[in-house]
């Protein structure tokens, strides 16, 4: 098989026109993922969907998701991030707009899974496309900037949603997704480039990161863990307001949109730091504890209820997001140009299936046992992935010199990790 042809490196101030093309990709893509919930009302009324049946359409897209992030990630190694992103997510809107189309229930979630795998892409190239452009000193901030997608995402969800669906229906609602999805697919294809290592990283065989090394499987647990208490916060923050401190709906939901800009730029200002201390795992295992230390506290204002659960809460949505980005930033730097892909989507899939179960789990608890000791749970997985969190950050492996196929193309990789 040829060896890919390498391109021409790009100047270095395109790299924010990369950053805001991969942004845009992952928020359409969270858009889609997260947007059955903003259209549970609809589905409840106009298709007479109950409440279970409205929770297993809102899970087709991750459990695609979570299905395909690995092979979406070995394809990014292999043909660059341009290719990846703009044919996966090219799918996503094509499946998307048959979605529209579709009124049997069954054949809709099954759509809405195979969208969710197409968008898998995103999930795994995107941020390998944001770490090839920026060097080491500004990737912090970068990929911080890139991982505000999730909230920007869920955000762009709950607006758009309801009204489009008012007016034309959950099938309405979903085109309008797949044109979005559409749309940013041609802006990647056209001006996206691969930056210049991930392109020559074929050229070179570089040892398998995972062989003789925990670092990065200890990255990817303690990155899971801290998805608990994110996950615990968001999902059941609102209603501990309704329940416990007799907000109305309205009232809590925008409290809660409060926390989630908190947790958006918490994971920029994060970034920065980590650039400026010139490390991800020193600060990831800070704020583990952080996070533990809020957690707990949430816990004990909701075994007490008082305005300090109010704060309590929203503190809590907003720092729980903070170390996001730098359990991704260091999985790719350890992982190395070769492996990134792989790497970030194996990353992916334990976040995402995390995530997948939080909910379900910690709502039977709070369901038997009341809201503190959801909350406690969540804190002691904080506690946990602090232990866990790496002593130092991953070295990324180097190439092997004697497998290289393209000698002076292996010396710029080395110079470039």
């Amino acid at each position: 098989m040829p060896m890919p042809t390498p391109t021409p490196v790009p100047m270095p101030s395109k790299r924010w026109l990369m950053l805001a093309l991969g942004t845009a990709a992952q928020t359409s893509s969270c858009a889609f993922v997260y947007a059955i919930p903003s259209l549970a009302d609809e589905l409840r009324t106009a298709d007479h969907l109950t409440l279970t049946q409205v929770g297993l359409l809102a899970a087709c897209p991750t459990l695609g998701l979570v299905l395909a992030l690995i092979a979406w990630g070995a394809a990014a190694d292999r043909w660059g991030e341009r290719i990846v992103i703009s044919a996966g997510l090219g799918l996503s809107a094509v499946l998307l707009a048959a979605a529209a189309t579709i009124h049997a229930m069954a054949a809709f979630g099954l759509v809405l899974a195979l969208a969710g795998a197409a968008s898998a892409s995103v999930y795994s190239a995107s941020g390998r496309l944001v770490m090839g452009w920026f060097a080491a000193g500004e990737r912090g901030l970068a990929m911080g900037i890139r991982q505000t997608s999730t909230p920007l995402g869920m955000a762009m969800a709950a607006l758009t949603m309801p009204p489009i669906a008012a007016a034309y229906g959950v099938r309405g609602a979903i085109a309008f997704l797949a044109v979005v999805c559409g749309v940013i697919a041609v802006l990647i294809a056209v001006f996206a480039a691969d930056p210049a290592r991930a392109v020559k990283a074929g050229a070179v065989r570089t040892a398998n990161p995972y062989r003789g090394s925990r670092v990065l499987w200890r990255i990817h647990a303690s990155g899971a863990l801290l998805v608990v208490p994110q996950f615990t916060a968001g999902a059941f923050a609102l209603v501990l307001l309704v329940d416990v401190r007799g907000w109305s709906p309205v009232a809590a939901g925008q409290l809660v949109a409060l926390g989630q800009g908190l947790g958006a730029v918490s994971r920029i200002v994060v970034g920065r730091w980590s650039d400026r201390v010139g490390s991800r795992m020193r600060p990831m295992r800070q704020l583990a504890l952080i996070t533990a230390a809020v957690i707990g506290a949430t816990a004990l204002t909701a075994a007490f209820p008082s305005p300090l659960t109010d704060a309590a809460l929203i503190l809590a949505v907003g720092i729980t997001a903070s170390t996001n980005g730098l359990s991704f930033t260091a999985t790719a730097e350890g992982a190395g140009p070769a492996w990134a892909g792989r790497a970030l989507g194996i990353h992916n899939t334990g976040q995402n299936l995390t995530a997948a179960l939080v909910p379900p789990v910690m709502g039977a608890l709070i369901t038997s046992a009341g809201y503190w000791p959801g909350f406690a749970v969540a804190g002691i997985a904080a506690c946990s992935a602090a232990v866990i969190v790496p002593a130092r950050d991953p070295v990324a492996a180097r190439p092997d010199p004697v497998r290289m196929a393209n000698p002076p193309e292996a010396k710029a990789l080395i110079a470039g990790s």
